[in-house]
C-alpha cells in the first residue's frame, strides 16, 4: 500500500478505471451473445435490432480505446455476416 498521497490517490483511480473499463467489456461481450442468442434462434427482426446494439458498443469501445479498432472491425465483420447467412433465402 503506498504511503505518498499522490500515490494513494493514483491508486484509487487506477482501481475505478479497471472496474470502469472491465464493466464496459462485461457490457460488450452480452451484447454480442444476445445477438448469437437471436441467430441461433433463426428470429431475424431480433437479431437484427440485437445486431444495431452490439455494432454501435463494438464502435464505442473502439473509440475509447477498450478494444482495437481493427479488432473491432473484425468482430463487426463476423457479426454482419451471421446475420446475411440467417436472413439468405434458402436456395
Amino acid at each position: 500500500m503506498p504511503n505518498i498521497k499522490s500515490a494513494i490517490k493514483r491508486t484509487k483511480q487506477i482501481e475505478k478505471r479497471r472496474a470502469q473499463r472491465a464493466s464496459q467489456k462485461s457490457d460488450l461481450r452480452t451484447a454480442v451473445k444476445n445477438f448469437e442468442k437471436a441467430v441461433a434462434a433463426q428470429d431475424v427482426d431480433l437479431a437484427k435490432s440485437t445486431l444495431l446494439v452490439a455494432v454501435k458498443k463494438l464502435d464505442k469501445a473502439a473509440t475509447k480505446g477498450l478494444i482495437h479498432k481493427n479488432a473491432a472491425n473484425r468482430q463487426k465483420s463476423r457479426l454482419m455476416k451471421k446475420l446475411n447467412v440467417l436472413s439468405a433465402p434458402v436456395a
